[in-house]
């Protein structure tokens, strides 16, 4: 059974992209599964810390971005929006090139959260970071946040 209130397009997601931290870290939908979506994400001097690893912030940020989008995917944007309550991350292997896949799966889907697991592998599949990540689901109000038309 899917877990999308809308399901998911990989080319609509990625129009989304333009003129931001997504575009300047060439982060890409990549896959989406009934119950699990993934993006991946350059590693290289745009990623890099000073020591010519993959930053461990930036690996949040490919984190929070595929999780957050499941999130919104699976609410109905006409009455909610989603906002990131919590994100945690453990670094369990260092990655020096190439591209790092972050694919998400629900812990929890409730009225007013999302538990999100993500785990981020390198192009070996191995296992690089897991993250978790928690979204506030809120109702759709005067001043809530909308987000922006593809191009």
């Amino acid at each position: 059974m899917s877990i999308w209130h809308t399901p998911p397009q990989i080319e609509q997601l990625n129009a989304h992209r333009q003129n931001t931290i997504l575009e300047l870290l060439d982060i890409r939908f990549e896959a989406v599964g009934d119950d699990s979506l993934t993006a991946s994400m350059v590693v290289d001097s745009r990623t890099h810390q000073p020591y010519g690893l993959l930053h461990g912030g930036a690996s949040v940020v490919l984190a929070e971005t595929v999780g957050s989008t499941a999130s919104y995917q699976c609410i109905d944007p006409s009455r909610f929006y989603c906002v990131g309550l919590e994100v945690n991350a453990n670094h369990i292997r260092a990655l020096r090139d190439g591209r790092v896949t972050a694919t998400c799966r629900p812990v929890h889907l409730g009225r007013s959260s999302h538990v999100w697991d993500i785990r981020l592998s390198g192009e070996d599949g191995k296992l690089g970071c897991i993250s978790r990540l928690t979204v506030a689901v809120m109702p759709v109000g005067e001043n809530s946040p909308r987000r922006k038309e593809a191009p």
